[in-house]
């Protein structure tokens, strides 16, 4: 089992990857190494000869990796759905965690005919789960076809448990998302997600977020927080994400840490030094996506700190979308805040953040890699389709920014750590055998801001619990996903 020992595999297995680079997720350096996979695990490493195998794959000249891990998603929804093209797989990610930014498909329950609040709108709903078990019930009964991290939604279980949410929560309504939490971990939840940004979860305080999150003490979950600003007040609203996550004795996930706003580039040399500053004394870590426009919801005040705002949908005029909107308020003679408020409620990408602090906290060690891909329908961002071989082709191969094991570390290893993801994120002897296999020449993004749909390339074969999803960018259709249910963090 040992790297460059030749081993015999008694009896017949189900696959063997052979001749490829072994980058196994650690950041280890890369060695050459066959792979055997058998019952769903990988059952030797290392010079195996040529043992008896249901399928011998050739993996010369290719990277043999650990299935990436999208640490940041709104999959919840997609979960349940079988795609021809999974915009995920398809990337070589066989394990996304969803639930972020505060908002989850469950625990909640809404008439079929009820709009629930920006940002929840983003899910797609409906939401008819009363509790998290049911929804983690209708997960597995889908069969997904890859595996899934749930987190809670802050925001999912205010609009639950209040009938008003422009104050904070009281007692009563306290205890009664804080025993929703309870039951959620219970059924399998990794954790608790916050979205204090967005305004149905505006008006909750520190003192909310921590009666609420109480279950998480003794690391039994992560709190995932999307801070209340990431502009002017990143600075107090880091100090208040660290404040939560102390008093609660929880692992703390900073989500897709960025700078918004012309006048806040370079912050993140600040912000980064205060990120380590805080790791010191706590467990904390953050993830980005590898672009420098962000996408939500349509907020008219987001519009005067970007460069320029790309319209994604807009319920008020649905042909607006895809055109920007500094263009388009020219066209109108009307300033461009207050086209946006015409056009609310809708969807937007904004262009407000700059290369370098991407370059600077992508690159950082406490930094893994999510997608915050809104798999919704009309524009997207190109992010749900090209995250991770982006970071592989861009950030890796032509730019030079990480080597290519620390890159796969950040999408394997280390976040499956972070979120304590049992036998996932690295290429082990007993693990599971998630594993992408990928061409380093050739691996990348082709989505973009126009064509944010286009596949990826170079991304050869991908394994999900042992079972082959995607074998030269053709889909199979491999149902082999599974709910990762917490079990507490290590």
């Amino acid at each position: 089992m040992l790297d460059g020992v030749n081993r015999v595999i008694d009896g017949v297995i189900d696959c063997v990857i052979a001749g490829g680079e072994l980058i196994d997720g650690s950041g280890s350096p890369r060695r050459r190494a066959d792979v055997a996979i058998d019952g769903g695990r990988i059952v030797a490493m290392g010079l195996l000869g040529k043992p008896a195998a249901r399928q011998r794959i050739d993996a010369s000249g290719l990277i043999v990796a650990p299935g990436f891990i999208d640490s940041h998603s709104h999959d919840d929804q997609l979960l349940l759905q079988h795609p021809l093209r999974h915009p995920k797989l398809l990337q070589g990610v066989t394990t996304v965690v969803t639930g972020n930014c505060g908002i989850s498909l469950a625990p909640l329950l809404l008439p079929l005919e009820a709009t629930p609040p920006q940002p929840l709108d983003i899910l797609q709903g409906p939401f008819q789960y009363r509790n998290f078990a049911d929804y983690v019930a209708a997960v597995e009964a889908a069969e997904p076809a890859l595996n899934a991290a749930l987190l809670v939604g802050h925001t999912t279980l205010r609009v639950g448990a209040m009938d008003d949410l422009s104050r904070p929560a009281n007692a009563r309504e306290a205890q009664a998302m804080r025993q929703a939490l309870e039951e959620a971990l219970q059924a399998g939840a990794v954790g608790l997600s916050t979205g204090v940004f967005y305004d149905p979860a505006r008006a909750a305080n520190c003192d909310e977020l921590i009666a609420v999150g109480q279950p998480l003490a003794g690391g039994r979950g992560v709190i995932a927080m999307h801070i209340r600003d990431e502009g002017a007040h990143i600075d107090e609203a880091l100090r208040e994400a660290f404040a939560v996550a102390r008093a609660l004795g929880a692992p703390l996930i900073l989500s897709h840490h960025k700078l918004l706003g012309v006048a806040n580039h370079g912050g993140s040399i600040r912000t980064l030094a205060m990120i380590e500053q805080a790791a010191a004394h706590m467990p904390v870590c953050a993830d980005c996506y590898p672009y420098s426009a962000s996408s939500t919801v349509l907020l008219p005040d987001r519009v005067a700190s970007s460069r320029d705002v790309l319209i994604t949908w807009s319920a008020a005029e649905p042909a607006v979308a895809g055109r920007l909107l500094n263009e388009l308020a020219r066209e109108r003679g009307i300033d461009a805040a207050a086209l946006a408020r015409q056009l609310v409620p809708g969807g937007a990408i904004y262009f407000a953040m700059s290369d370098e602090d991407v370059d600077r906290i992508l690159s950082h060690p406490l930094t893994m890699i999510g997608s915050d891909g809104l798999p919704a329908a009309g524009l997207q961002h190109p992010r749900l389709w090209g995250s991770f071989p982006r970071v592989l082709g861009h950030y890796v191969r032509e730019r030079r920014l990480l080597a290519l094991e620390l890159a796969v570390h950040k999408m394997t290893g280390l976040t499956a750590s972070r979120f304590a993801l049992a036998d996932r994120g690295l290429l082990k002897v007993g693990y599971a055998a998630d594993i992408t296999v990928f061409d380093p020449a050739q691996v990348s993004d082709r989505a973009s801001y126009t064509q944010p749909a286009a596949e990826p390339q170079g991304i050869c074969f991908v394994f999900v619990n042992g079972e082959l999803a995607v074998a030269q960018g053709e889909m199979r259709q491999a149902r082999a996903g599974q709910v990762l249910k917490g079990r507490g963090w290590c």
